[in-house]
């Protein structure tokens, strides 16, 4: 019985082999061509109102003015992600039900896939919303059905040097145009109407590891973007571009080179050339003192401090500059030397208390800053981190002493590289008064070994272990301007979204899995949740469309989970929008 099956195969390949030319195989029709990204985006797009063309630096001066839309990345320059809407209030919040969900599943090949996380802030403007994502997409939606307009993609080469994730925190809006900053370093302004680029400008070198996944920030006729990758030996800057050409005007380089102002903190050697200070996080502004405010990051390389002796300005500092041109009125480093990749990129919420006008900043370091942001001067420093043994920083000089350094051999350390905050924001009520920050409670197992610089490779001086066992979740802290502890919410896993605060007296918070979460803004209770289906590492905003309150959030588990919540690497990653709204 075999040998027949074998002789009846052998003759049935003997007469398909004679039925077509030897040099040629059967000529089947084709039933579907291949597209390009392009032409698929194309064929998707349909004309979106000109909402975006009344949009200008004036108008987002006064966004406070426009609760019912979320004009730039903090929703106001101040950075307070605050909403004075109220119909979504702490007595309804449990009502809240879904409205729309948008759905952004990755086709195709994607850079670094393991990292990608849908991370933005979407920006609303008179029913419009626009929404970055990673591996180069924006999205157009109306903002009360959740309908696609258009879509446009940025291709993004598959080895691109990233770092920390394939991931995108948003994009601005001004003069008709939708500006948005490639991972690759092509800063592209969209037509807002049809999503077809106006003018792109090359900014970064990708080859040597720079790269960018920030939301650029509209100031007067300025589009202001920072540089990331620190981690590669580059050396951050903070670039300026004229809104309605693409020329750059200015570059503030956060390391300075010899001979310029704080140059001697970098000892006498090259390690300047690529000491890091990436300025990865979209900045703050207040136009009545005309002062832009942005962190700057680690210096590198990351843990061996051995090769950049000295303080390392302005590595894990605010920037108080003119964004006229860049330059430097004033600045406050929070981590000098820093050993412990305790980037100070953190926002710098603007606020008013006492008769001051103050800046907060909750770093990674586990501190919270309050300054006088006319001049720096330093308010107050609280400790807001559950375990923080890496040094001790005194309230009344800013000095630290009991610095604990990686080592050789091993050393555990808290908290660990993400900090007691990473990226996510923190936010100040108005209704209440009060500062919010999430927390992760973390530690580290750091050490050192020598790394040779070579351009586009990692450059970290060594390494580290974040352990299950020295993860012990996170949660919500609510502080007075004074530094006092006002309540606290916890939570079994680090929280690393941003919070959203609303006149209603309700602060919202996303977890790592899936748990969208409203509560009490005065005493912190709970007081509802929505499960999404994947970890949450992004920031939610609120808007109104036609009266009713809506609040979204960007889901999808990914980014640098090494860092904060190794144990949940296989978490479900999803990619959604979810949008709320009471019934």
């Amino acid at each position: 019985m075999r040998t027949s099956i074998k002789i009846f195969t052998a003759a049935l390949l003997m007469l398909a082999g004679g039925c077509y030319p030897s040099d040629m195989g059967p000529s089947w029709p084709i039933t579907e061509t291949q597209k390009s990204f392009e032409q698929m985006d194309a064929a998707m797009r349909q004309q979106a109102p000109a909402v975006a063309d009344a949009v200008t630096g004036e108008r987002i001066v006064r966004a406070r003015a426009e609760p019912h839309n979320w004009l730039t990345y903090y929703g106001a320059y101040d950075g307070q992600r605050f909403s004075s809407l109220g119909e979504i209030n702490a007595g309804n919040v449990a009502r809240l039900k879904p409205a729309w969900v948008f759905q952004a599943a990755p086709i195709g090949l994607v850079a670094n896939p393991p990292s990608f996380s849908l991370e933005a802030a979407p920006i609303v403007v008179d029913g419009m919303m626009y929404l970055s994502g990673w591996d180069g997409y924006v999205w157009a939606l109306n903002a009360a059905t959740g309908e696609e307009l258009w879509r446009y993609r940025h291709a993004i080469p598959l080895d691109l040097p990233l770092c920390c994730g394939n991931v995108n925190r948003g994009v601005a809006v001004a003069r008709g145009k939708v500006f948005y900053s490639s991972p690759n370093g092509h800063l592209v302004a969209l037509d807002g109407r049809t999503g077809k680029p106006v003018w792109t400008k090359i900014w970064l070198d990708p080859r040597a590891g720079e790269s960018s996944t920030m939301a650029p920030l509209v100031v007067k006729n300025l589009v202001i973007v920072g540089s990331s990758g620190a981690e590669y030996g580059v050396r951050g800057h903070i670039d300026a571009f004229d809104v309605d050409t693409g020329q750059r005007l200015w570059r503030r380089y956060a390391v300075p080179k010899p001979g310029e102002p704080g140059s001697e903190t970098w000892g006498k050697n090259d390690a300047w050339e690529r000491g890091g200070g990436s300025a990865w996080i979209t900045g703050s502004y207040d136009p009545e003192l005309d002062l832009l405010y942005w962190g700057t990051s680690n210096p590198s390389p990351d843990f061996d401090g051995s090769v950049r002796p000295g303080d390392n300005l302005y590595t894990n500092s605010v920037l108080a500059m003119d964004p006229d041109d860049g330059k430097i009125r004033w600045h406050y480093q929070f981590t000098p030397h820093d050993v412990w990749d305790y980037s100070g990129v953190n926002e710098n919420i603007l606020f008013e208390a006492g008769g001051r006008r103050l800046l907060a900043h909750f770093d990674r370091n586990g501190y919270l800053f309050v300054l006088d942001r006319r001049t720096g001067q330093r308010v107050s420093v609280t400790q807001f981190g559950d375990r923080v043994t890496w040094g001790r920083i005194d309230p009344a000089t800013g000095d630290v002493s009991d610095r604990r350094e990686p080592t050789r051999e091993g050393i555990e350390i808290c908290p660990g590289p993400a900090g007691s905050k990473e990226w996510p924001h923190a936010t100040y009520s108005r209704s209440t008064g009060l500062l919010y920050t999430p927390v992760i409670d973390a530690c580290a197992t750091y050490r050192t070994y020598p790394t040779e610089f070579k351009e586009s490779l990692s450059y970290f001086g060594g390494d580290f272990k974040v352990d299950p066992s020295q993860v012990r979740g996170g949660g919500v802290k609510a502080y007075r301007p004074n530094g006092t502890l006002a309540w606290e919410w916890r939570y079994k896993f680090p929280i690393v979204a941003s919070l959203l605060s609303t006149a209603g007296d309700v602060v919202f918070v996303g977890t790592p899995d899936g748990m969208f979460i409203a509560l009490d803004a005065r005493s912190g209770r709970q007081l509802w949740q929505f499960r999404t289906g994947t970890g949450i590492h992004s920031n939610p905003v609120t808007y109104s469309v036609a009266g009713k309150q809506y609040v979204a959030v960007p889901t999808g588990w990914g980014g640098w989970i090494k860092g904060f919540a190794p144990n949940m690497f296989g978490h479900e990653r999803g990619s959604a929008l979810f949008v709320f709204a009471l019934p």
